[in-house]
């Protein structure tokens, strides 16, 4: 179907504000009577506090509050578990912990208010690794985890010893699998700790009345559950906290819980005032949230033919000290159950283990869980065929889903469309048709999401200028939300974009949004929009029909357009006036969305990696990196494609340079330049393929996006690296160092 709109590479709706520096984020938002809040961190991972001495402090001028864990006692705090203390009391459990706030009148006098608190600790054993963690043996971090409200709960008879969470997904008869089987590949692999990298840290006001009521600006993706979250942990009554949308600069799945939200409420209750709480890079890598680090180990059964039989895999997730920055209800990582997901297999069980550690908290980031399991299993594809004599583009042939197929999992899709992803990526990177050169390989690795779905709210308001204003509940944290908003609006009203604009208020505006995240947005408030604007068209339809004399059934739309058999006419914009003006003042039209019946789809993505590696020094080039996607209907191909290239740059970073690591139980990288983050040098020339079809959940027909194409890449360049020198690497990043020393012992 054409549409005039929908499809377009529309430019971004808040582009000019954020590229001119027009557009202001929770830093820079000025406020009468500020205060300044500043933490003093914990330097050690893991100790009993002796003494917190904060006289000094308290007596420097220009200081307001000084608190510490006695004055915040038994108040914990976290998106589902509540097992974080806002301020610790009477145990430091991570390099980083939060012992004392300060408020005062300026940034530099907080920040020397904090360097006159003392403290003395009595050191503890720590670990950082998370299947130590979890033997009886090891030094234990929380004492009681079932005290803690909303603590997921384990099987019966199951050790609790810092077991943060407990996940099985399983499906099919394992052992007959294994029985059946005529190899089996054993194999365990690591991924390391590493931070998400986005360029605005965590920043909020806070200011709290004296009759109760609270203001909220944060940078935060998710107003409504922020909202929830502290209603429930500071004991506000909702109707009494007012959370104002501000935009978020990058988030790529952290910025959803409270984080720097309860110290500064807690300062704000003190005072009397707001206090500002701005995290610098030190801060955010000490205590913001992280990608969890994991340890993988897979048991794979494989049939003569080279089809799969049976996947038995055990997955240790380190969660650090904390669950609180989790979202979903189980308080794990998800990503095992999509583990082999775009292949058949009859038989697989994956057991989740989510272990407290003395390191950061963790939380979800950017497809939570599925880089990690996807490097494990995709890597292990290639040994295998490897291993059997079968080319790995010719095992994946064998063993992706085809239509009418269940997954491992038995879940069952309408429209697979793996294999013509999986040939479009192998046709558009060249597979091999040069043949071999030397120390030159190729990789690739698959993966399937589906998109999420969830309930939504969304407002039209209509001007008396004749334009329509979108009313959204949701930041934009980058993926262009608002434009494909702006673009639905218009295609369904016939409007061209500069008569549609959108705005973002606060949590009294609106009756809830899910926020953004999960590759879900379209799929949710997009719906609402969607909704909104088709009931909108209604009414002025109903209007426009009264005005030339006929049926509203009889109307017909062309753009803009409104015609009559008659050949009368009128515009869209003319009925927005004079619905305007009837009405005595802009109209107000709000949609509630509930999804009902949406298809049963998944998207698929292929990728596959050309590199070069320098056998002397082990350095990895990577020469070529093609991705293809199962789009659905492309709503907007500017930001859909900016989504995807910018996930393979954030997979490229995990394959080959992130990491935040432990010494001595502390992160040794305390700023961005340490973590090593991809910059535009280490970009390969991309191809982009969109396998497009009316197929996908959202309006109009698209698929989820933002996450999938940031999943395949670690595995595709392990795989390419393995073919190029033979070096194969179990654990990221893939660094010369590894590369060096895999070469040199195997020969």
């Amino acid at each position: 179907m054409a549409y005039r709109t929908i499809g377009k590479t529309l430019p971004r709706i808040e582009g000019y504000g954020k590229v001119t520096g027009q557009t202001q984020y929770a830093a820079d938002l000025p406020f009468e009577g500020l205060l300044w809040a500043k933490v003093l961190r914990s330097s050690v991972p893991h100790a009993r506090i002796l003494r917190v001495d904060v006289e000094k402090a308290r007596a420097l001028p220009g200081v307001r509050a000084v608190l510490t864990g006695a004055d915040v006692e038994d108040i914990y705090v976290g998106t589902r578990v509540k097992d974080q203390p806002v301020l610790a009391h009477d145990k430091i459990r991570m390099g980083g912990d939060a012992i004392a706030a300060v408020a005062a009148d300026s940034e530099a006098i907080a920040d020397e208010a904090v360097s006159l608190i003392e403290v003395e600790y009595e050191e503890l054993p720590y670990v950082d690794d998370p299947v130590e963690a979890l033997k009886p043996a090891s030094p234990l971090i929380h004492e009681d985890r079932n005290k803690y409200k909303h603590s997921p709960k384990l099987p019966e008879g199951m050790p609790s010893h810092n077991l943060q969470s407990y996940v099985r997904w399983k499906n099919g008869d394992l052992d007959a699998g294994f029985a059946r089987a005529a190899r089996v590949f054993e194999h365990s692999f690591r991924t390391p700790l590493s931070h998400h990298g986005y360029l605005e840290p965590c920043a909020c006001t806070v200011r709290v009345h004296a009759d109760g009521r609270v203001e909220v600006w944060a940078s935060n993706k998710g107003p409504w559950g922020l909202r929830e979250q502290m209603s429930e942990d500071f004991g506000v009554p909702q109707d009494k906290i007012k959370i104002h949308i501000v935009h978020v600069g990058g988030d790529f799945g952290a910025k959803a819980s409270l984080i720097d939200v309860p110290i500064a409420y807690y300062l704000s209750k003190a005072t009397g005032r707001p206090v500002k709480l701005v995290f610098d890079y030190t801060d955010e890598l000490l205590a913001g949230g992280h990608r969890h680090p994991a340890v993988i180990h897979l048991r794979t059964g494989v049939n003569a033919d080279g089809t799969l039989a049976a996947i038995k895999a055990d997955v240790y997730f380190s969660g650090g000290a904390y669950g609180s920055q989790k979202a979903n209800p189980q308080v794990t990582v998800l990503g095992g159950r999509r583990l082999a997901s775009m292949y058949r297999c009859p038989a697989i069980d994956v057991e989740t283990f989510c272990a407290y550690t003395n390191q950061v908290p963790c939380t979800q980031t950017r497809t939570p869980g599925s880089p990690q399991i996807v490097f494990a299993f995709e890597s292990q594809m290639d040994i295998i065929a490897k291993e059997m004599g079968i080319d790995p583009l010719e095992l994946r042939r064998k063993n992706i889903l085809q239509d009418g197929d269940a997954n491992p999992m038995g879940e069952k899709w309408s429209h697979i469309l793996m294999g013509e992803v999986l040939e479009r990526a192998v046709k558009a990177s060249g597979w091999k048709k040069n043949g071999s050169k030397k120390n030159r390989g190729w990789g690739m690795a698959l993966y399937d999401r589906g998109t999420p779905e969830g309930k939504a709210s969304s407002a039209l308001i209509l001007e008396a200028d004749g334009k329509v204003n979108i009313l959204t509940g949701v930041p934009d944290v980058g993926p262009g939300y608002y434009t494909i908003s702006q673009q639905m609006v218009c295609e369904i009203l016939g409007l061209p974009p500069e008569k549609v604009g959108v705005s973002f208020k606060d949590t009294d505006s609106l009756p809830f949004d899910p926020g953004t995240g999960g590759s879900k947005q379209t799929n949710t408030s997009g719906h609402a929009v969607h909704k909104s604007a088709r009931e909108m068209r209604e009414k002025l339809v109903n209007l426009a029909a009264r005005e030339l004399g006929c049926p509203a059934e009889e109307i017909q739309q062309q753009g803009h357009k409104l015609t009559a058999p008659n050949k009368k006419s009128t515009t869209m914009e003319k009925m927005i006036e004079l619905a305007v003006k009837e009405n005595g003042g802009p109209v107000f039209h709000l949609t509630n969305f509930e999804p009902k019946d949406m298809p049963k789809v998944t998207g698929f993505a292929a990728q596959v990696a050309e590199v070069e590696v320098d056998p002397t020094t082990g350095t990895v080039k990577v020469v070529n990196l093609t991705t293809a996607h199962d789009t659905g209907v492309v709503l907007n191909h500017l930001t859909l494609t900016g989504q995807i290239e910018g996930g393979v740059v954030t997979g490229l970073g995990f394959a080959l340079m992130e990491e935040n690591p432990m010494v001595d139980g502390k992160i040794a990288t305390l700023t961005l330049g340490e973590s090593k983050l991809p910059s535009i040098a280490d970009v390969p020339p991309l191809k982009t393929v969109l396998v497009e079809s009316a197929t996908g959940p959202t309006p109009f027909g698209g698929k989820a996006i933002a996450e999938n194409p940031n999943v395949p890449t670690a595995a595709a360049i392990a795989n390419a690296v393995a073919d190029a020198v033979g070096a194969r690497l179990f654990d990221l990043p893939i660094t010369a160092e590894k590369v060096y020393r895999a070469l040199h012992e195997k020969s």
